[in-house]
């Protein structure tokens, strides 16, 4: 892969597509999401880890495509909750994968939790794929506490809930440019840009 490459996104999320093509742009890397591309797949996220789906994703649509393919899943851990939703983050509050519907079920479920057991962090696994064999893995992780309302009006999906170790708003709260420093999916960014440096420098196609 070299720096004249187009990157798939393996997502069609509007929030996901957007944070994780303001990290690619310092690299010179084109991407695109799955969004109007022919030849993709539908993928059963059948996995109990993130890692493994994240794997399923990646290497299902690198076939199918033919191109090399960023895969991510990723999710909200919380303490009191045994790890829920964990895997299950973006279809909390049913199968049709509502952000808002899933906020709402979390800020319910919480209602009675006090702050000393509202622990949670989020994870990112994000899975580069050829079109031929996998070929690195990278995990963020971000920890933090979830406050008692949700507040701020950027990001996607827990953000307005979530308060990351450190500061005392929330990522809807803190904009797009705080929270890509210190969120799971940065974190796990740092690593891959990282990877994808020494490959575009080195030329690899």
């Amino acid at each position: 892969m070299d720096t004249a490459s187009t990157l798939v996104l393996g997502t069609t999320n509007a929030g996901k597509l957007r944070e994780l093509a303001e990290l690619l742009e310092p690299l010179g890397i084109s991407c695109r999401s799955l969004a109007g591309l022919a030849d993709a797949v539908d993928v059963e996220e059948t996995g109990s880890s993130f890692a493994e789906n994240a794997a399923l994703k990646a290497s299902q649509q690198a076939r199918a495509l033919r191109s090399w393919v960023l895969a991510e899943d990723s999710g909200l851990c919380v303490d009191a909750l045994g790890g829920a939703p964990g895997v299950e983050s973006a279809y909390y509050a049913g199968p049709t994968g509502d952000g808002a519907a899933n906020l709402r079920k979390l800020v319910a479920v919480m209602a009675e939790i006090p702050p000393a057991k509202r622990g949670a962090y989020f994870v990112c696994v994000l899975l580069v794929v050829g079109p031929d064999r996998a070929e690195a893995v990278f995990e963020g992780r971000c920890e933090g506490v979830l406050g008692d309302a949700p507040r701020g009006g950027t990001g996607f999906g827990y953000d307005p809930l979530f308060v990351p170790h450190g500061h005392d708003r929330s990522f809807a709260e803190l904009g797009e440019g705080v929270k890509n420093e210190l969120s799971h999916r940065g974190r796990a960014w740092t690593q891959l840009a990282g990877w994808l440096g020494v490959r575009c420098g080195g030329a690899v196609t």
